[in-house]
């Protein structure tokens, strides 16, 4: 809400000199009307205060919102926040899942797995598949039937990492 405030002030700011810069018939005619004293020393009271306006309002404001910005937008996709072990889910699902499967969340198209986002598996069936990996034809009775057309390898991601992956796939399938 700050931000929003010291965006609309410096606006209102710039609006206010321009319009009575304007008025005055410009800078020079702004600080020779009666009561402006020492039209140079004017003069340069008046850049000064430009300049630090600009330099407050166009270049370190900008700077400090970029910046503070950084932490929080890493943390969330599309609105949802994301936990640490979410984010690092996030990572390691770009690395090693994007190239096949499709989850807008990650930014990622793949063809040959199943769209997660049409999808939306829970936790469980996320970590199931990661463990097991799947198998078009499995034998009867295996755990290894798979949801897409190709073919995954059990155990592509593992332990802590697999976790993570799951979580952050569960979280984030079908809501963008």
């Amino acid at each position: 809400m700050l931000a929003v405030l010291l965006f609309a002030a410096f606006w209102v700011v710039l609006g206010f000199s321009v319009f009575f810069l304007g008025v005055r018939g410009g800078p020079s005619a702004a600080l020779a009307t009666p009561g402006a004293r020492g039209s140079h020393a004017a003069r340069r009271a008046m850049t000064w205060v430009f300049v630090v306006i600009y330099v407050a309002f166009g270049v370190v404001l900008p700077a400090l919102f970029l910046i503070g910005n950084h932490n929080s937008a890493n943390g969330q996709v599309g609105g949802i926040k994301l936990t640490a072990a979410e984010k690092r889910g996030r990572e390691i699902f770009g690395e090693r899942c994007g190239l096949c499967h499709t989850l807008a969340a990650a930014n990622a198209v793949g063809k040959v797995g199943p769209n997660l986002d049409q999808i939306q598996p829970t936790e469980q069936l996320v970590l199931h598949t990661i463990q097991n990996g799947c198998l078009q034809n499995p034998p009867a009775g295996s755990q290894e039937a798979c949801l897409g057309y190709g073919t995954m390898p059990a155990d592509v991601v593992q332990g802590v990492d697999a976790v993570n992956v799951a979580k952050f796939v569960a979280k984030v399938a079908g809501q963008e």
